[in-house]
């Protein structure tokens, strides 16, 4: 059982505990999620279990969607309505300077980290820090809001919907939002719709993978491991060939001589696989697909990344 599952998180647990249920029920060696939602958020967590584990690395980097409702005027030491309020104020009557405002954060904007984060400073992650009292200047990231739109707006409250990419804080934009108002603000409510190809409508409750017949619960629910990442070119390889790169040897120009080539650059991340679709490796390209009939047949044209066993794919 080496696939990735999609699972619709319910509120109050936190995603390992999650990902535990799942795989207990699913009786798996190994498990982990993909982009970890607060015990406050819902939605979708994607859960790769056993060899699926090892890509983890590669749909961590998919762009995420959420509906986010956030409250104006109140301020709470952790950025969301189960933290300390720290202050409030009355929210601007001014509608449309509020939907002014959320447009300002489209694009590439700076963020920082909420003090109750799971980021790390020194070894320690920032809640740790947070919770003894000491106060800590957290790390600033680059990230890219795609999309930004207004849902609702019935003050205090404000929902939106937003599309951004990998390591996005939520719970930092509400607050940014707030603070750029005046008037402070936390988030509501957080419920992810989307991650990379992967939807919310297409995502297991945990009631029903844990309250009913497991066979029947997942039954078409598991993705393979190549279909996990359909956007990635597939290079097909022979049965030998795969054995070989398993034990440690890097691809070279005459391993693709007698293969179709898709398309693809130098410093792509490509799958490769055999004839029964299965999952040999993940390698970055060394050339360009339309280079390697100008290769002699023992240069290595892709490093591995990542390298997959052959059980249960």
């Amino acid at each position: 059982m080496n696939a990735v599952i999609l699972i619709d998180k319910p509120e109050g647990k936190t995603s390992r505990q999650v990902v535990d249920i799942v795989q207990k029920s699913l009786k798996a060696n190994k498990a982990g999620h993909v982009g970890t939602l607060d015990p406050l958020a819902t939605g979708l967590l994607v859960v790769c279990l056993n060899e699926a584990t090892k890509l983890a690395q590669f749909l961590v980097q998919d762009t995420k969607e959420y509906e986010v409702t956030m409250i104006l005027g109140i301020r709470t030491n952790t950025w969301d309505r189960e933290g300390m309020i720290t202050s409030e104020e009355a929210p601007p009557a001014d509608k449309a300077k509020i939907l002014e405002t959320l447009n300002r954060f489209r694009g590439r904007i700076t963020q920082t980290a909420p003090a109750y984060s799971a980021v790390k400073y020194r070894g320690k992650p920032l809640y740790q820090w947070a919770r003894k009292g000491v106060e800590v200047v957290a790390p600033a990231r680059d990230v890219e809001i795609y999309s930004l739109t207004a849902v609702e707006l019935n003050l205090p409250y404000l929902s939106f919907h937003v599309s951004c990419s990998k390591g996005t804080y939520i719970r930092s934009l509400c607050h940014e939002i707030g603070e750029m108002l005046g008037c402070g603000a936390c988030l509501w409510s957080l419920r992810r719709t989307k991650s990379g190809v992967f939807s919310l409508c297409d995502a297991l409750t945990l009631d029903r993978l844990v309250n009913s017949d497991v066979a029947v619960s997942v039954s078409g629910s598991f993705i393979s491991m190549v279909d996990a990442l359909p956007k990635l070119p597939n290079i097909e390889i022979d049965p030998l060939t795969a054995q070989q790169l398993r034990l440690g040897r890097q691809l070279t120009a005459g391993d693709l001589r007698d293969s179709h080539m898709p398309l693809f650059a130098r410093g792509d991340v490509v799958k490769i696989v055999t004839a029964g679709r299965r999952l040999v490796a993940m390698a970055e390209t060394l050339c360009g697909s339309e280079d390697l009939g100008c290769l002699s047949p023992d240069v290595h044209t892709a490093i591995t990344l990542r390298v997959f066993g052959t059980k249960d794919q």
